[in-house]
């Protein structure tokens, strides 16, 4: 007998979809953290986000959704956390912050997973993960445009916003631009644009002109630091790296605009 697609309109009858809604009710914000190719620092810039936001007083969340690289926990040094299990998974506070990734369940072993299981894994976690009341969460996206990311967007197309990561390099930059394009079709507003591992400070004026184009007005540059490599694990190193003044001082600017609408909100 031969294979028969299932129809999409299938998806939108997972009962998960709603528990999802409901899960991220008291969420103020959901942001990604996304990039056009993998090895731009997405997943350094999300874990240093957490860690910055949270010791400024925020209530933070990181999931980490990049279920084929998942490596949030190693930049926590959170190898050994575990979610507890109370109508769910309630994820464990690391450094202050609310943390979940698919590594709590398989450790650093290679899960083989086609497309259709990493989605179906990924609605899982997000169903049954209950966050607390948080002023941001923030996820560690897959890079690219994969099913993953599509389906995050639909999934959460209520709340999502993106920022997005790339290096100087021209590759990376045609990447960062056609999941721009991407998001936009798909009314995912983008927060900011982060220019990661900058040698020569010559080398990005270029960039910053082209994604100024596409009306992105928040760039920041991160600088390489050959230091950061030293601090992965410790929370208390990384927060005293220059990568992470400048992700403090990039993060004054979103939350500028992320606030704005609600302060002229009347009431």
């Amino acid at each position: 007998m031969p294979e028969v697609d299932t129809p999409r309109e299938v998806k939108y009858l997972d009962p998960r979809v709603a528990i999802i809604r409901h899960r991220v009710e008291h969420v103020g914000n959901v942001v990604a953290i996304a990039s056009g190719k993998g090895g731009v620092g997405k997943t350094t810039l999300a874990t240093l986000s957490a860690l910055v936001l949270s010791k400024r007083g925020l209530r933070v969340g990181l999931l980490d959704l990049d279920f084929n690289c998942p490596a949030c926990h190693i930049v926590l040094g959170a190898q050994d956390a575990k979610p507890r299990e109370e109508y769910g998974l309630v994820p464990p506070k690391v450094y202050g912050v609310e943390f979940m990734s698919i590594a709590m369940f398989v450790g650093d072993k290679e899960v083989p997973m086609r497309g259709v299981d990493i989605v179906n894994a990924m609605i899982e976690i997000l169903a049954i993960t209950r966050w607390s009341k948080l002023d941001l969460l923030l996820i560690d996206l897959p890079p690219g445009t994969s099913d993953e990311v599509l389906e995050v967007a639909r999934l959460l197309k209520h709340k999502l916003k993106t920022i997005l990561v790339t290096t100087p390099s021209r590759l990376s930059i045609a990447g960062v631009r056609k999941l721009w394009e991407v998001l936009k079709k798909l009314n995912v507003p983008t927060l900011g644009l982060v220019i990661n591992m900058v040698r020569n400070i010559n080398e990005i004026k270029a960039v910053e002109e082209e994604v100024r184009k596409w009306g992105i007005e928040n760039v920041a540059t991160l600088p390489y630091d050959s230091e950061l490599e030293n601090a992965i694990g410790s929370p208390d190193k990384l927060l005293n790296t220059e990568v992470a003044r400048e992700i403090r001082r990039f993060w004054d600017k979103v939350l500028e605009v992320m606030m704005a609408p609600q302060q002229r909100t009347p009431g």
